[in-house]
Order: C-alpha cells, then structure tokens, then sequence
C-alpha cells in the first residue's frame, strides 16, 4: 500500500489545521491528501512525543529523488556542453540543505511544521537541516497525490531561478574551494578561518573571519559556521580577484604604451611626406589656375 492510500480519502474542514494548510497549499499551489500532507509535515520529534506517529522521512527519502531527477534532467537539458564533473557541481549547488532551507523559508515553511517541544524550543523551525527535509518531504507529498508532473511543475517554479543562479556562479559554486584555488595562483597561501559565535544555544549566529597569510580579507555571518565561513570566503574571494584585476588591467596598459608611443610616432613620420606632397600639388595647382587667367587676359 502507498503513502497515499495509507495516508486515508481527502478530508478538509474548519479546523485551524486545515485553515493552516490551506495557507501552505496556496504557497505551493497544489492541494494535498490532507492526511498525506500532515505527515509530510511530521518532524521525527513530534512523532516520537505523541506516541510514535508516522514521520515524514519516507516522504522525504522519495522527495529527495524527485527534485534530484527534475533538478538533474533540467542541467542537462540546459547545458549540452558542460562536462559531468561541472553538472555534478551545479546540481550540488541547488540541491543542497542550505540551498533547500533558503526556498523552505520563502514558503515560510517553518511555520506549518510539526516540532516536538524540544526542537520547538532551540529554534528548529529555521534549522537548515529540518526546513530542507521537511520540503522534501512536501515534493514527495506532491508527487504521490498529483504525479511526477505536478511534482516536476513545482520543483521547476520553485528552483528555477536557483538553478539559473548557480549556473552564473562560476567560483560561488563553492566559495571556500574557488579562494583556494585563487590564493593559490596568486601564492598568497592557504586560507585560515577564525569564528566566533554569539547569541544562546537555541540562536546562534556565527561570524568568520577569512585570513590569508595573517592578513584578514573579508568577513561573513551565518547561522551555521559553515554558512558564515562560506561568506567570508566570498567577501574575501572578491578582495583578492579585484586586486588582482588591477594588477592585470595596469600591467597591460604598461605594456601598451610603448606600443601605442611607436604606432603614433609612425604615423607621424607617414603623415609628414603625404602632407607636404598634398600642399606642394595645391601650390602648383594654384599657380596653373593663375597662369590661366593671365592668358586669357592676355587674349
């Protein structure tokens, strides 16, 4: 038997619970079994605190595949030229927990999930993680009650523009490894991260500091450490990149200039013979016209 025959026939009613799914459908623009979207919204917390109800992994584990497929078909449809190393890279991009989470909050998903006290109470309806599986979890709702094109209909509203984003990353595909790679053609060394966090358990925010050889380049604050890491290597990716791109930009102009100094001296030195023979023709021309009329005042 399905999830979605389990799950029992549609039921709507006046409920705050329907009212409150009713609100999230309109955000997905589907409606769902109303059971099977109940416990795609039923973190492991609040099932094992209320007897050991259905959780919404299941769900999440067909989710994960759904938006993998329609996420991969769409990068390769898109891109026929880039090499699978590149593909696995801008499917990483987009289908990843903080990538996830970030779609799970325009929906303002957190607000419609079932948590357990415990998860209530240190934040757990704007962890990453949580957001990111419960979405999963509501594609692979979407996808039992509606099918793969519904499901495919709503992975493509929802991602496309993060796919179209990734696809312009180029280094944000993953700041950390692109600074890496950029300190190391710069040689500038390795790059180090000092983070500090503030703020009680259940509300941290982090900050890194991105060092290179003991000099800071740039800063970044996240919810996660590596959130805020990835920040600052962005910060400090753009420092290193603009400084080299006007060492580069003065350097050709340096060697330019030599070129640009004998290319004018030349076509001074070309110029000089041409303009002397045009007005030595115009003199002699003159000179014809004058003796012309001499004649004909003779005549």
């Amino acid at each position: 038997m399905t999830d979605a025959k389990a799950a029992g026939p549609r039921q709507r009613g006046g409920s705050p619970q329907a009212s409150s799914h009713t609100l999230l459908e309109g955000r997905l623009g589907y409606q769902v079994e109303s059971a099977l979207l109940v416990r795609a919204l039923t973190h492991r917390s609040y099932a094992y605190e209320n007897g050991g109800l259905p959780t919404n992994e299941r769900l999440e584990f067909l989710g994960d595949s759904v938006l993998g497929l329609v996420v991969t078909d769409t990068l390769y449809r898109t891109h026929p030229d880039l090499p699978e190393g590149q593909l696995a890279k801008l499917r990483a991009a987009v289908v990843n927990s903080r990538a996830l989470a970030e779609v799970g909050r325009g929906l303002d998903l957190g607000a419609f999930i079932r948590l357990g006290r415990g998860e209530e109470g240190t934040g757990g309806r704007d962890k990453a993680s949580i957001l990111a599986d419960t979405l999963e979890a509501v594609i692979g709702a979407v996808y039992l009650d509606q099918g793969l094109d519904a499901a495919s209909e709503l992975v493509h509203r929802l991602f496309d523009p993060l796919i179209e984003k990734s696809s312009n990353l180029g280094a944000g595909l993953d700041w950390k490894t692109s600074l890496q790679e950029l300190t190391a053609i710069e040689g500038l060394g390795v790059p180090e991260y000092l983070v500090t966090e503030t703020g009680p358990d259940h509300e941290k925010t982090f900050t890194a500091a991105a060092r290179v050889g003991g000099v800071s380049y740039g800063t970044g604050t996240g919810r996660s450490k590596k959130e805020a890491e990835q920040q600052a290597a962005e910060s400090a990716w753009r420092s290193i990149r603009a400084a080299a791109d006007e060492r580069a930009k003065a350097a050709k102009e340096a060697a330019e200039e030599p070129i640009r100094e004998t290319a004018d001296d030349a076509t001074k030195a070309v110029g000089e013979p041409v303009r002397e023979t045009a007005d030595e023709a115009v003199e002699a021309a003159e000179e014809s016209v004058q003796g012309a009329d001499a004649s004909s005042a003779t005549a």
